[in-house]
């Protein structure tokens, strides 16, 4: 019995953290919070948020690069106009692109690049960052599981 309750006790537990691991992730902005899915990975970074047809005004995507290093992202696919917002590994602002168009050119979307090295970037829809009256070096708080920088 014991044996039991304890693997009920350690799948709830495993089950708690995938429903973290689909969206329930945030982060605060200016006095903002915004709900954020995770971009970790190759796969999940490179397919950001390509396809959408829409996006909640308080939501958002995190991408965590393994390292700090020049940045640049385009729109590839991406229906939603954005704000892309790069962090260093202290989670400051270091770089703005504001009110970047979709692109539907395929391999042929411009970049938008960081103009310092980031660790993070933080897409949101176009005109976050004005409503916010986002200036470099605002900070960036990490919600629980969120992983930071070591």
């Amino acid at each position: 019995m014991y044996l039991l309750r304890s693997f009920l006790l350690i799948s709830l537990l495993t089950l708690a953290g995938c429903a973290s691991a689909d969206g329930r992730h945030w982060v605060e902005l200016a006095g903002s919070r915004y709900q954020v899915e995770l971009a970790q990975d190759d796969d999940t970074r490179a397919r950001g948020l390509m396809f959408r047809e829409q996006m909640d005004a308080d939501h958002g995507m995190l991408f965590i690069h393994d390292r700090q290093e020049p940045q640049a992202y385009w729109m590839k696919n991406t229906k939603l106009p954005l704000d892309i917002l790069y962090f260093d590994t202290e989670r400051r602002l270091v770089s703005q692109q504001r009110d970047v168009p979709p692109c539907s050119a395929g391999d042929m979307c411009p970049p938008y690049p960081s103009f310092k090295p980031a660790r993070y970037v933080l897409e949101l829809n176009a005109g976050q960052a004005a409503k916010l009256n986002l200036q470099d070096g605002a900070e960036l708080t990490f919600g629980p599981g969120i992983p930071k920088a070591d």
